[in-house]
């Protein structure tokens, strides 16, 4: 077959560079980008659905434009432009995101059209251009057309495999001890310094703005972080969460307090500055612990956050011992940083996910089991919530042991998919359940938190009940107000999709 004598003179190596590190760069703002919109819109799901069929959509029209293009203008300038353009729009993301996320975190509609409209807006353009990459590079890499598939097949190999590099950096690695937005950083800054590998050229351009752009960006954001920094909120990126600790004053009792929020609807932890006393309503109703299962020895709690509560079980159960399992290290160490967590003997506390420590605990070793585990629009993670779950939670328990759950959700209307499935789950396990509205002025159809409590035996309750229970007791619930529910399995536990309906009732 002849060879392509058309096309310019280019160095293999340097094509193979540019295909892998923008199949590692790629994948590096797709995986920034959840992190991103977590503290507007949360992370669920939705977001990760919307991020990657956006993104590849944005890749796709980007290969297909890149290849009518190569075919017409097979040059490196074009190729480094794209680059350059892809670097000036990562650039305009880190520029908007904040104002675009905050204004559109406030709109009406359904949380699978806000992830769709987020994702086209801050992170389709840059992924447009980086499509023309892989076409571009395939038409100036065939230097004869004997060895086209042998050469179409190594760049794709090459793209692939610096998106495996992308993808484990930036979980691994940049968002945990670099940062997320500062990580944006390090894509647009390789992005302009790739594009001048590739051309030098295009630094004489009229290319000027992209980089005025990428420094008055950089700048923005430092100073909107050191803002937030003068007025002590500390944001931490972790594996797992991008979590925000803040002071400010308890809106009932006008008292200052630290709160602690991974979730862009909810407060996760808060902890008064000047007293021990119990922050959040909902953590109270932990309390009912005395009156279903009084003289508790051994107690599991799923969901550390800020540590409210285990703390309280250690000043109130002096003879108790706490087991805490909490999957993020980091909510550990802002708990030991600003919610005064200190080391106790009585206290252990697991960072592994809460699900597997169940399953290998052993069995009747708690007489309590407290579930506050929640990822973000009040959903708790799946597997924590269906029949296969609980029947382990069961297992754990003592005989005369009780569950009590923190569930957000409706009592009736389009919002209380949740409640009802997961009454319906402990009731196919547990004899005795029993149900708690932890604001008993919230009207029914309003998101709001609801505290279950499950027994495997009757409860035995104390002929006093204890003060901290006698105000509690009054906000239990008819379970019979509750509709019929769907049971959860790990098969089929729809509790994003529960969760996203609640969002818009909140």
């Amino acid at each position: 077959m002849p060879e392509n004598t058309n096309l310019p003179s280019v160095r293999p190596v340097l094509l193979e560079m540019v295909v892998f590190l923008s199949g590692a760069l790629v994948m590096t703002y797709e995986i920034v980008g959840a992190r991103i919109v977590a503290p507007y819109l949360g992370s669920s799901t939705y977001i990760w659905t919307s991020l990657i069929g956006v993104i590849l959509g944005a890749l796709s029209l980007g290969y297909w434009l890149g290849g009518r293009m190569a075919d017409k203008r097979p040059q490196l300038g074009v190729l480094s432009a794209a680059v350059f353009a892809a670097g000036g729009l990562v650039s305009l993301t880190i520029l908007v995101k904040s104002v675009f996320l905050a204004s559109i975190a406030q709109s009406p509609l359904p949380l699978e059209l806000l992830a769709v409209i987020t994702s086209l807006t801050l992170f389709a353009p840059a992924s447009v251009a980086l499509g023309f990459v892989i076409p571009y590079a395939t038409k100036l890499r065939l230097g004869s057309l004997d060895d086209t598939g042998r050469t179409v097949g190594r760049l794709y190999a090459l793209s692939t495999l610096g998106s495996i590099l992308g993808t484990f950096a930036a979980g691994f690695f940049l968002i945990p001890f670099v940062g997320s937005t500062r990580t944006l950083y390090l894509v647009a800054g390789a992005l302009f310094a790739l594009a001048f590998l590739i051309s030098p050229v295009i630094a004489e351009r009229k290319n000027i703005g992209a980089i005025v752009l990428f420094v008055v960006a950089i700048g923005g954001s430092e100073l909107e972080a050191a803002y937030l920094r003068s007025q002590g909120v500390a944001e931490i990126d972790s594996e797992y969460n991008r979590i925000r600790v803040f002071e400010t004053t308890d809106s009932r009792t006008e008292m200052p307090m630290t709160a602690m929020v991974i979730d862009p609807f909810a407060i996760q932890s808060a902890k008064f500055l000047e007293s021990d006393e119990l922050v959040l309503e909902y953590t109270k109703f932990f309390r009912l612990v005395r009156h279903y299962r009084p003289g508790h020895q051994t107690a599991l709690m799923i969901g550390g956050a800020g540590y409210s509560f285990p703390q309280e079980l250690l000043r109130e159960f002096p003879e108790a011992a706490v087991d805490v399992v909490e999957i993020d290290p980091a909510m550990t160490e802002a708990a030991e940083t600003h919610f005064g967590l200190k080391p106790d003997p009585r206290l252990r506390i697991f960072h592994e996910d809460g699900r597997i420590f169940i399953n290998r605990a052993a069995a009747k070793s708690y007489d309590a089991v407290f579930i506050d585990a929640f990822g973000t629009l009040f959903s708790v993670p799946f597997h924590l919530t269906t029949i296969e779950a609980v029947r382990e939670i069961e297992r754990v328990l003592a005989d005369d042991g009780a569950v009590i759950v923190n569930i957000g959700s409706a009592l009736a209307g389009p919002a209380d998919g949740f409640l009802a499935s997961t009454l319906a789950t402990y009731r196919s396990v547990f004899p005795f359940v029993d149900i708690f509205k932890v604001d008993g002025g919230l009207a029914e159809g309003k998101v709001q938190n609801f505290i279950l409590v499950a027994r495997k035996a009757e409860p035995a309750f104390p002929a006093e009940p204890h003060p901290q229970v006698t105000p509690l007791r009054a906000n239990k619930i008819d379970p019979a107000r509750v509709r019929a529910g769907q049971v959860l399995t790990d098969e089929l536990a729809p509790v994003e999709l529960f969760a996203s309906r609640a969002a818009r009732y909140r």
